[in-house]
């Protein structure tokens, strides 16, 4: 079980042990501690692209090995992403419903529909949509915006986003503190391998991210212009003397 106390850091930079981008972020974490943790959990909020998925289990891992203390990585994940539901409540507080749909028009690869989901979500389920949505990548950096629209009580929004993120932070965070005895003897041997796979991955995810919302964007343009043109036909149907 992790000690309530912060583990003594071993003086080995964990880039000499490890390669590639496990070896890179290891090492990050281990030089900014548990504010790195903190933000990273931040950026994530703002950048989806870099999810906290992958760099939580880290910390797990560094906290088994004695580099970080467990619960202060917790409490710095958690921390940062209350802060960063602060932010995004407060974008909607003062932007508002129109203002914000419209900037979410403007977005590049960023769809109206996304902003309606949301808004719907949590116009039927309120604090539990808060809670759980801390839990799903994406919505988690939108679900906090209705809230602020709706001018949610603080207190409550802040409970809810604490909760929500505590428990997902707890999760991943855990599972890198539980398997760091069966991930240390594959991440020594492994973690170059390993590495490239992570950030393939990630490029996969975010290439068929852009394909699939272009194509989509694309397909909408057609379906516009062929609407367009059918209403034009039917005009000039009715007016002979055109």
């Amino acid at each position: 079980m992790p000690a309530l106390h912060h583990l003594p850091m071993q003086a080995v930079d964990p880039a000499t042990e490890y390669d590639g981008f496990i070896g890179w972020v290891l090492s990050l974490m281990t030089i900014a501690g548990e504010v790195g943790v903190g933000l990273a959990v931040l950026i994530e909020t703002f950048f989806p692209p870099i999810p906290s998925e992958a760099i939580l289990p880290g910390a797990g891992f560094l906290a088994y090995e004695g580099r970080m203390s467990f619960w202060g990585a917790l409490v710095a994940a958690t921390l940062a992403g209350l802060i960063g539901g602060w932010i995004w409540y407060g974008l909607g507080a003062a932007l508002g419903r129109n203002r914000t749909r419209w900037i979410f028009e403007k977005m590049p690869l960023v769809e109206v529909a996304d902003f309606d989901k949301a808004e719907k979500f949590f116009s039927r389920w309120g604090g539990v949509a808060v809670f759980t949505g801390r839990c799903v990548p994406l919505v988690r950096s939108f679900i906090s915006i209705p809230a602020g629209i709706e001018r949610m009580n603080l207190w409550k929004f802040s409970l809810y986003t604490f909760a929500g993120s505590l428990l997902w932070n707890g999760i991943w965070i855990g599972l890198g503190y539980a398997f760091g005895p069966a991930i240390k003897p594959v991440l020594e041997q492994w973690s170059g391998v390993i590495s490239n796979l992570v950030l393939i991955a990630i490029a996969g995810l975010i290439v068929w991210f852009v394909i699939v919302r272009l194509r989509k964007r694309a397909r909408l343009a057609r379906e516009g212009d062929t609407a367009g043109a059918g209403a034009t036909t039917d005009k000039d149907v009715e007016d002979p003397t055109r």
